[in-house]
């Protein structure tokens, strides 16, 4: 075994021992080009990306009906924060043996009304073959749909790196009908980004939370096993 698959299997057994449900590596093809207000100087030399995913609690999320409750408000910010500790403590164990390494925040937006944070966890996640951007324009896991929360450290530790998985959200249609203002489609290129974000800003006035949240459409993606894709 390569010295980096050793540090491979050091940082997956370190993720799971806090907390992680996913963990996953991508090449650099996952994020280049593809990094929002982060500069070359941060992203130089960094050749992998490692996307750790935890799975949400499912009696939490069915507690969610036609808008965000306050518990999930709560645990929502809990697992965003322990998602970063663990992205710190990869950070942290990579540097210590020689390497860069870049940590990604779980749930920074750097731009609402776009939906953009530094980076895409979702797409990132896809590429480690994680899941696949499902309709609702989340990550969709084929254990645990789209009931999870993601981070991503970058690193130019060249890790063995996985792929993509074939497969997709096949005839599974659970959260189009869930979406109080019709954004999700068929097709996940005709998600309306400008409806959803009218929706969670109105969520957050509405009932007095304290992010711009939703979960709707979380809770409604129960698990599907997923199916070859079917090239919609």
């Amino acid at each position: 075994m390569s010295d980096e698959s050793r540090i491979r299997e050091k940082l997956k057994e370190i993720a799971y021992e806090m907390g992680a449900s996913r963990f996953g590596v991508a090449s650099e093809d996952a994020f280049v080009g593809r990094t929002n207000f982060l500069s070359q100087k941060a992203l130089s030399g960094l050749v992998r990306a490692i996307s750790m995913a935890v799975r949400l609690s499912d009696p939490i999320l069915d507690e969610i009906e036609d808008h965000p409750t306050q518990i999930y408000y709560f645990y929502y910010r809990r697992v965003n924060a322990l998602l970063d500790q663990i992205a710190i403590k990869m950070t942290a164990v990579l540097q210590s043996l020689g390497y860069r390494a870049l940590p990604i925040p779980s749930s920074q937006i750097a731009d609402w009304e776009k939906e953009l944070g530094h980076l895409s966890h979702r797409h990132v996640a896809e590429s480690c073959g994680l899941g696949w951007i499902g309709r609702n324009n989340l990550l969709v896991t084929p254990d645990f749909g789209s009931r999870v929360r993601l981070v991503t450290v970058l690193t130019d530790c060249q890790i063995p790196a996985d792929h993509p998985i074939n497969m997709d959200c096949g005839i599974c249609k659970a959260c189009i009908p869930s979406c109080p203002v019709d954004a999700i489609k068929e097709s996940v290129q005709k998600f309306d980004h400008a409806a959803c974000f009218q929706l969670i800003r109105s969520f957050r006035k509405k009932y007095n939370i304290g992010q711009s949240i939703c979960g709707i459409c979380v809770r409604a993606c129960k698990g599907p096993k997923g199916e070859p894709k079917s090239g919609r």
